[in-house]
C-alpha cells in the first residue's frame, strides 16, 4: 500500500505567535475532555503518537480535501485544531469511499478507525497532529454545506465587511476560532483568581436610568410607562458603590456595558469588563489584589510580563516625558523640556508662547530618513493634533542645524537645543510651542505616528501604574477654567480628591473661598486617589478610591456645576446611601476585550469580539440596527420623524 501524502494544511502558519496562542489554545481545549458519545469520543486536534493503535470517534468539518486517486485525504477541524483522515478503499469499504469522494469543504461528518503513525518521512511537523492519521472505516455525513463565501482553510485578508456578514464562517478559521478560545482562557483565569481572592460574583442591573458618566447613554423607552426611558449602562459604578454600603465587601462581575460613542479599532459601543469594587482598603491594596489577579490573566493569554510589583509612574511625569496617561515605552522618543533653554530667546514663536504661559517641547526623533514629502506630512499631522504648526530640523555632520527656523535662533539657543534633546549629527529634531496640554497631546501623537512609520517598538511587553492623576479638568484650551467654563472629572466624580501629595481634602475645602476654590487655588489644583493600569501603551483598566461621604460628594458635584435638584434627580439613590454610613471603599473595572486583544497581538477589538459592530456601530450579520414598524413605536408611546430608508 503506498504511504499517505502528507497533508498540507499548517495549523498555524504565521509564525511563533500564532504558535504559542495556538499551544495555549490546545491547553484550554484539553482541559475539557469530550462527552464521549455517538459522534465522536474525542477532539482531533489533540491525538499524537500516544494513541496510535487505539480506535477513535471524531466529528467536525471538512477543512480540506485531496483526492489521488487511490487515496482520499481530509483534513478534519474542530475547535482543537485539525487531523488527517485517510479514505483508502481497501480499509474503508467500497461504500464508505464513494461517499468520500463526494465530500467538499465545510461538510460536517464523523468519521471513526484506526489511528496510525504516518511514519517518519510523511510527518507534517507544523500540525500538533502532523505525526499521525485516522485510517476511516466508519463515515456518517451529518450536513453537507455551501461553498463558502472566502476560503476558511487560509488565513489570507478578506474584506473586514465580508468577514463580519458571514461571521459564522469566518469563526470558523483559524485565527479568528483561537482569538475567541484564547479569551475564553483569559476568563477563565480572571475569574479563578477572582475567586481565590475572596470576590464574590453579583450581577447588576442592565436597564437602570440614565446619569451622566462622560458618554452618551443607549436609551431604552419604557412601554409600561410612555415617555420615560432606561438606559443601559455605561459601567455599573454606582451599583458596585452601594454593594459595599451594603455590606458586601468584595463584588465582581465579568459584565456587558454600553457607550453610544463614536467607533475605533480599540472602542465598540458594548463592551466587557472585569468590575470590581473593596472594602475598607486604599490605593496599595487595590494595586496589590489586582497585580495579582492581572498576573494570572496574562499568564493564561501568554503574554510575557514582568512579575508583580509593577512600576508605578505620576501622571504629570507620563505626560511629559511621553505626552499623555497611557505611554507606550517600548521604544525612546520621550519628550523634552526646552522652555528653560529658550527662556531668553528673540524667535517670536517661541517668546510668544513662552510670555503667554506656554512652553516649548521637543523630541529627538534620531537619524530618521524622513524626506521633505513626510516632513510635511508630520506637521499637517500636528496640526490636526491642536498645534499651530511644527519645527523641524536636521543635526548636520559638522554640527550646525539645518532648520527653517535656523536663522532665527543664536547659537548659543541651537546649542542648548541640541544639548537638552541629547542630539548627534544626522538626528532629527521636532519642536511645537503651545500651551502646555496642547505641546504634550501633539508630540505624544507624534511620538506615536513615528514608531508606526518606521517600527521602532522593541520586541518585549511593558506595563505599569499610572497614579496620582488630577481630579479636574478645565474646558479651556490650556486644562484650566480661567477665562471661564465648567469643570469636568478626569475619570468620575465619584473619584475621592486628595491634596498634591495625598492629603486629604474635606467639603469645606471644595466650596467657594475653601483651600482649593479660592483667588489662590482652584479645583484644578487637587490631585486624586485615581490609577490606571497600561500595558504597551494601552489603558486596560483603571479605578479609584471613592468618596465615602454625602457632604463630600455633594460638594464635588457643586464642583461640576450641577444644582441641589439636579444632583438629588441623577444621583438621589446613591446620596442617600452615603448616609446609611459608607465604608472606605474603592474599585477598578479592566476592559476584557483589550485584554484579550493584546494577548492575541491584535490592533482591533473586533478581532476578539464573536460578533462585533463596525466603526459606523452597524452589524452586518443582523442588519442592526434596523427600522421598526410603527405599532411596535406605537405600542412605547413613540413616533418616528424619519422616513425608513428606501428599500
Amino acid at each position: 500500500m503506498p504511504s499517505p501524502e502528507p497533508s498540507t494544511s499548517t495549523d498555524h502558519p504565521s509564525g511563533t505567535k500564532n504558535e504559542r496562542i495556538a499551544a495555549l489554545v490546545r491547553d484550554t481545549v484539553g482541559a475539557a475532555p469530550v462527552h464521549a458519545n455517538r459522534y465522536r469520543s474525542t477532539w482531533a486536534g489533540l491525538l499524537t503518537d500516544e494513541a496510535v493503535g487505539q480506535s477513535p470517534r471524531v466529528a467536525g468539518w471538512v477543512h480540506r480535501r485531496r483526492d489521488h486517486g487511490g487515496l482520499i485525504f481530509v483534513d478534519l477541524r474542530d475547535r482543537s485544531g485539525l487531523l488527517q483522515v485517510v479514505f483508502d478503499p481497501d480499509t474503508s469499504g467500497p461504500e464508505i469511499f464513494a461517499a468520500a469522494e463526494r465530500l467538499r469543504p465545510e461538510h460536517v461528518i464523523s468519521v471513526a478507525g484506526e489511528l496510525r503513525g504516518r511514519g517518519a518521512e510523511h510527518v507534517n511537523p507544523k500540525m500538533p497532529t502532523g505525526a499521525v492519521e485516522l485510517r476511516v472505516d466508519a463515515l456518517d455525513v451529518l450536513a453537507e454545506a455551501e461553498t463558502p463565501p472566502f476560503p476558511v482553510d487560509e488565513d489570507g485578508p478578506v474584506d473586514e465587511l465580508l468577514r463580519l456578514q458571514h461571521r459564522v464562517i469566518d469563526l470558523r478559521r483559524e485565527q479568528t476560532r483561537d482569538a475567541l478560545l484564547l479569551r475564553s482562557r483569559i476568563v477563565r483565569a480572571i475569574r479563578d483568581a477572582m475567586e481565590d481572592e475572596g470576590f464574590l460574583d453579583i450581577e447588576t442591573p442592565y436597564l437602570t436610568r440614565s446619569t451622566p458618566e462622560g458618554a452618551r447613554d443607549f436609551l431604552v423607552p419604557s412601554r409600561l410607562q410612555a415617555g420615560s426611558f432606561y438606559a443601559l449602562p455605561q459601567s455599573p459604578q454606582l451599583f458596585k458603590q452601594l454593594f459595599m454600603i451594603a455590606g458586601f465587601d468584595r463584588y465582581y462581575q465579568v459584565v456587558r456595558c454600553f457607550r453610544d460613542e463614536d467607533l475605533r479599532a480599540d472602542r465598540q459601543p458594548e463592551f466587557t469588563q472585569l468590575d470590581a469594587e473593596l472594602s475598607f482598603v486604599d490605593e496599595d491594596d487595590v494595586i496589590g489584589i489586582f497585580e495579582r489577579v492581572m498576573s494570572r490573566a496574562f499568564v493564561a493569554g501568554g503574554l510575557d510580563l514582568p512579575q508583580p510589583a509593577w512600576e508605578r509612574m505620576a501622571y504629570d511625569e507620563a505626560v511629559l516625558r511621553y505626552g499623555n496617561d497611557r505611554p507606550d515605552r517600548r521604544f525612546g522618543l520621550e519628550i523634552q523640556e526646552l522652555s528653560g533653554a529658550l527662556a531668553t530667546t528673540e524667535f517670536k514663536v517661541f517668546a510668544g508662547t513662552l510670555a503667554s504661559g506656554g512652553v516649548v517641547r521637543g523630541i529627538n526623533a534620531g537619524g530618521l530618513t524622513v524626506p521633505r514629502k513626510q516632513l510635511d506630512e508630520l506637521t499637517d499631522i500636528a496640526k490636526k493634533a491642536g498645534a499651530g504648526g511644527l519645527v523641524w530640523g536636521f543635526v548636520e555632520p559638522d554640527g550646525s542645524w539645518r532648520s527653517p527656523i535656523a536663522k532665527f535662533l543664536t547659537p548659543e539657543e541651537i546649542e542648548a537645543i541640541k544639548s537638552t534633546l541629547d542630539a548627534s549629527p544626522g538626528d532629527l529634531l521636532l519642536i511645537v510651542a503651545d500651551k502646555a496640554p496642547v505641546a504634550a497631546n501633539v508630540l505624544g501623537v507624534l511620538r506615536l505616528e513615528l514608531a508606526d512609520r518606521f517600527d521602532l517598538r522593541e520586541d518585549r511587553n511593558d506595563v505599569l501604574w499610572i497614579v496620582d492623576f488630577p481630579m479636574f479638568e478645565g474646558t479651556a484650551n490650556d486644562g484650566t477654567n480661567l477665562g471661564g467654563g465648567r469643570w469636568d472629572a478626569v475619570h468620575h466624580p465619584f473619584t475621592q480628591p486628595c491634596a498634591p501629595g495625598g492629603a486629604p481634602v474635606s467639603a469645606e475645602d471644595l466650596a467657594p473661598g475653601g483651600a482649593f476654590n479660592d483667588d489662590e487655588r482652584t479645583p484644578g489644583d487637587l490631585h486624586s486617589r485615581a490609577y490606571d493600569l497600561v500595558v504597551n501603551g494601552w489603558e486596560v483598566g483603571g479605578g479609584s478610591i471613592r468618596i465615602n461621604r454625602p457632604e463630600q460628594q455633594r460638594a464635588v458635584l457643586d464642583l461640576l456645576g450641577f444644582s441641589t435638584e439636579e444632583a438629588d434627580q441623577q444621583f438621589g439613590f446613591l446620596l442617600e446611601a452615603l448616609k446609611a454610613g459608607a465604608p472606605p471603599h474603592g474599585g477598578i473595572a479592566f476592559g476584557v476585550d483589550r485584554l484579550a486583544a493584546l494577548c492575541a497581538g491584535r490592533d482591533s477589538l473586533r478581532d476578539v469580539i464573536a460578533f462585533p459592530k463596525t466603526s459606523s456601530g452597524g452589524d452586518p450579520l443582523t442588519g442592526a440596527p434596523a427600522p421598526v414598524d410603527t405599532k411596535q413605536l406605537g405600542d412605547l408611546g413613540l413616533r418616528s420623524t424619519i422616513a425608513p430608508p428606501a428599500g
